[in-house]
């Protein structure tokens, strides 16, 4: 029996209808098209991911079925190779469609496999480019000419009541078809492109006005930045739409330095998936080999207390209990929570990565590693910072706004003393109902030591010949022209 023939678009992370290049062309020639998330049982169990991420991908296809007015995705759990394998005793696979994913490790074996699967069954699969990243370049040669030239070209539309679009439940007595319930949780952002435009709306509209103003400040920021990154990371929306709507705002709006501050994110954001993209080792080791030989040794009781929230800094409690409820903190304390992990406590910066993943909602492997690195100071060209988090809840939490909200038991602790609660005299202890060491703990280090072991260290390290070089062999292979 002749089969019936059919394209795949694969979603990975570009869970959206708009502006999706290779979902365009997996539909324009009108041979009925598979679209497929697989929820691959490998990165179920991989230590970057967690609940939170799996829930927001279900909301995003959710959003995609509603969008089209009907469950229009197959969503199943299955490695791609076997479930392609399946779908091929049904229907002729004409071709496979699909982002390139500048992923982890795993996923990028994994691409590799399914290439070589595709090849042995004759089955054509196109990747596409997303977000401007590009794949095999060996420096970044009019890089930011070619992004300048993507984020302003046209955006790739769908005639979405002239899809033809393969019923899912075609597949229904072959796959366990997975439900895109979920329970909500109004800490955490929903996933979904038109949960995303609502965020840039308001951002763009709104919320912007107070942008650079709050950006560093862990409880306003909350409100004042544009908490985009979840839409961007997961691909509910493209970078390229987000900025043309933001270039349409400017025009006018009051907050030009704001959008303009704004704009200039995004192209970071780019800036080190691509760094990713071309030095992905960095997953595992330092992008700069001088510091193969810094030598950290793992202190699992420092790490513990750390993830728990109870190191005895208050501020870098409260960010990392809000972190593991919400799944979102701000820029700033994302840096002080590492600089604390890899200065303070001394500690290799592989041992935070897979917490920090597993809680960061908007988890992306290439700003993840890059930024992990270049706040533990291991890269050899970024300036080391290392984080005073006493001085930094004085100056962004100055009311204690966001260390109440986090940590109820310092609530009764008045300011200046909750910034520094383990200078509480027995009086005061009885007095603010707050007993340091059973209440709160008493700090795990003493950074006014920690500082200075860390700063030597990584000073004297910076010197070495080694260091040196593979400082201007980063800055050849990656610096933006």
């Amino acid at each position: 029996m002749k089969l019936n023939k059919i394209n795949i678009f694969w979603f990975k992370r570009d869970i959206r209808l708009i502006d999706n290049l290779p979902l365009y062309h997996a539909t324009k020639n009108k041979i009925p098209t598979l679209l497929v998330y697989f929820l691959e049982e490998e990165l179920i169990k991989d230590p970057h991911y967690s609940d939170i991420h799996w829930n927001f991908v279900k909301e995003s296809i959710k959003d995609i079925d509603i969008s089209l007015g009907k469950k229009s995705v197959l969503f199943i759990k299955s490695d791609p190779i076997e479930a392609i394998k399946k779908i091929r005793e049904k229907y002729d696979i004409n071709s496979v469609f699909s982002h390139q994913e500048t992923g982890i490790n795993l996923t990028y074996k994994r691409d590799i496999e399914f290439n070589h699967f595709c090849k042995i069954y004759s089955i054509n699969w196109y990747q596409f480019e997303k977000n401007y990243v590009k794949r095999g370049i060996r420096n970044r040669q009019n890089w930011i000419k070619g992004w300048n030239e993507y984020v302003k070209g046209p955006l790739v539309n769908l005639d979405l009541k002239n899809l033809v679009i393969l019923d899912p439940n075609n597949f229904k007595d072959d796959f366990n078809i997975i439900s895109t319930k979920t329970f909500p949780n109004k800490n955490i952002q929903p996933g979904g492109t038109s949960k995303g435009i609502k965020y840039l709306e308001s951002f763009l509209n709104k919320r912007i006005k107070n942008y650079t103003k709050n950006i560093s400040k862990p409880e306003e920021s909350r409100s004042s930045c544009s908490r985009l990154s979840p839409y961007i990371s997961w691909g509910n929306l493209s970078s390229r739409y987000v900025w043309q709507k933001a270039k349409k705002t400017k025009k006018n709006s009051n907050s030009l330095f704001q959008i303009n501050s704004f704009l200039s994110r995004l192209r970071w954001n780019a800036h080190f998936i691509q760094k990713f993209e071309m030095e992905s080792s960095i997953e595992f080791k330092s992008i700069n080999r001088g510091y193969l030989s810094l030598n950290k040794i793992k202190n699992k009781k420092f790490i513990d207390l750390w993830e728990q929230g109870k190191t005895g800094y208050p501020l870098v409690d409260a960010s990392i209990l809000c972190l593991k409820e919400t799944g979102y903190l701000n820029f700033r304390m994302r840096s002080m929570i590492v600089s604390f992990f890899t200065h303070h406590l001394w500690q290799p910066w592989q041992d935070a990565s897979h917490f920090l993943a597993r809680n960061f909602l908007d988890f992306e492997p290439g700003i993840h590693y890059n930024q992990l690195q270049m706040q533990a100071g291991e890269t050899g060209i970024n300036t080391i910072r290392i984080y005073n988090p006493t001085k930094n809840a004085i100056e962004k939490d100055n009311n204690a706004i966001f260390i109440k909200k986090w940590i109820p038991n310092l609530k009764g602790v008045p300011i200046p003393l909750i910034f520094e609660p383990w200078k509480l005299s027995i009086i005061e202890q009885k007095l603010y109902s707050c007993k340091i060491g059973k209440d709160y703990p008493y700090p795990i280090v003493d950074i006014s030591l920690t500082r200075k072991y860390a700063l030597d260290n990584l000073w004297n390290m910076r010197k070495s010949k080694k260091v040196n070089e593979e400082k201007y062999r980063i800055l050849k292979k990656h610096v933006n022209s």
